[in-house]
């Protein structure tokens, strides 16, 4: 398999305030996000990152994002590293997290038009993905309402849509399904499955079981800010669960989760 993204001994750390520390019940001063984390993705795979809240999940894929720089640690993806090239990693991927926010103000016909000339995408090109795309998520009976007047559900269609108004071969989902509907969440799982169907790469966080086993082909544990499992399901589980095994790994790592 060809390597798509070589994760390097990545490491972020954090200044915590009086307030932060309070909040997490701790006298340090610096809070260790990632934690020296390695790990290799493959060109045409799903690749999940899987922990439970706070384990670095978002800082380690906002890293690869180019959005926040590393302490330490490097990684290259496509050919293209992260600290020194971020301009050419930020061409080839597409980013949907939670943490985007659209400007309430603006449709999504709007939003849409805008991306996608920030990318430099053909404007024919554009509208008849703008099309297949509003109509595939049920987005276009919605294009001319502001983003701050739509649903939860739909900011996230959105939100998802404008992330790829590129079409770019390299996708990376931060929990996306994380707060969403039952039937919004589904139209999302497959969309991934399309994406994978079509010979992209994903990479992908989040802490649900059944997302994990039914989108990827391999995932990595997060504990703590470092890797601590990576391989296929068959590797890391066995004949148990995925939801058996993680539990099994994180009392091994930290301890009993009833502690």
């Amino acid at each position: 398999m060809e390597e798509l993204l070589q994760v390097k001994e990545l490491r972020k750390t954090f200044q915590l305030t009086a307030k932060q520390q309070k909040l997490e019940n701790t006298k340090e001063k610096v809070k260790v996000a990632v934690d020296g984390l390695s790990f290799t993705a493959y060109k045409g795979e799903v690749f999940g990152l899987l922990g439970p809240n706070g384990a670095g999940k978002t800082t380690t894929l906002r890293m690869l994002a180019t959005l926040i720089k590393p302490d330490s640690g490097d990684a290259i993806l496509d050919g293209a590293s992260i600290v020194s090239q971020p301009e050419i990693v930020r061409s080839k991927i597409g980013f949907l997290t939670s943490e985007l926010k659209l400007e309430d103000f603006f449709t999504p016909n709007y939003q849409y038009d805008f991306f996608s000339g920030l990318y430099g995408v053909d404007p024919q090109i554009a509208a008849a993905r703008k099309k297949e795309l509003f109509e595939r998520f049920g987005i276009d009976k919605f294009a001319e309402v502001k983003y701050g007047n739509l649903s939860t559900g739909m900011k996230q269609k959105v939100s998802l849509v404008v992330s790829l108004v590129h079409d770019p071969d390299v996708v990376i989902f931060d929990e996306p399904t994380n707060g969403l509907d039952v039937l919004t969440a589904k139209v999302v799982t497959d969309f991934l499955l399309d994406l994978k169907s079509r010979g992209k790469s994903i990479i992908v966080s989040t802490h649900i079981f059944s997302l994990i086993e039914k989108v990827c082909d391999r995932v990595g544990i997060v504990i703590a800010g470092k890797m601590v499992e990576c391989g296929t399901l068959g590797e890391i589980c066995g004949e148990k669960t995925l939801e058996d095994r993680f539990f099994e790994i994180y009392e091994e790592k930290v301890g009993r989760i009833d502690e």
